[in-house]
């Protein structure tokens, strides 16, 4: 049956629908061995075979990437998510892809925690670079060469008030 039958058939049955793209992207094609078509690169089995891979985003808000923030953990999400990563070594990897690998790809000879390199330096909201990845968390302050470009506050929830 084409789309466009089964929308129809849906719509004239009064049935709604709600799609999970997360969820489908991580679970499609997990039944096959090889061959699983995804449109993406799996960066985690080309760095398990000694390659080395970023993640990273370019062109946001044009035709040809029409959607998304520059948000570069989201990219490291949904890397994750398409290619079915979850085991906290391989997230962390995809972190790593982010920082060192990307440090690495750039030939950058001052990168690190070093005395003496620039205080290029991303605080995030998580305890763990694989918790980073996989809750998509927020940079709480950035600082680029020791200055302060980036302050945001955690959130913080609010119960509500009994409405009358």
């Amino acid at each position: 049956m084409d789309l466009k039958h089964l929308a129809t058939t849906l719509a004239d049955a009064g049935v709604a629908v709600t799609v999970l793209p997360a969820t489908d992207l991580f679970m499609m094609g997990r039944d096959q061995d090889h061959d699983i078509r995804r449109g993406v690169a799996d960066a985690n089995t080309l760095v398990e075979l000694g390659v080395n891979c970023s993640i990273s985003s370019n062109n946001i808000l044009n035709p040809f990437t029409p959607l998304g923030d520059g948000n570069l953990i989201r990219m490291a999400n949904l890397q994750a998510n398409v290619c079915q990563i979850s085991h906290p070594h391989r997230l962390r990897e995809c972190f790593a892809m982010l920082t060192e690998r990307s440090a690495k790809l750039l030939n950058l000879k001052d990168y690190g925690i070093v005395v003496g390199n620039p205080a290029d330096i991303v605080v995030f909201d998580a305890t763990t670079p694989e918790q980073t990845v996989a809750e998509v968390r927020a940079p709480l302050v950035a600082f680029k060469r020791g200055v302060r470009i980036v302050t945001r506050p955690r959130a913080e929830l609010h119960r509500p008030r009994n409405v009358t």
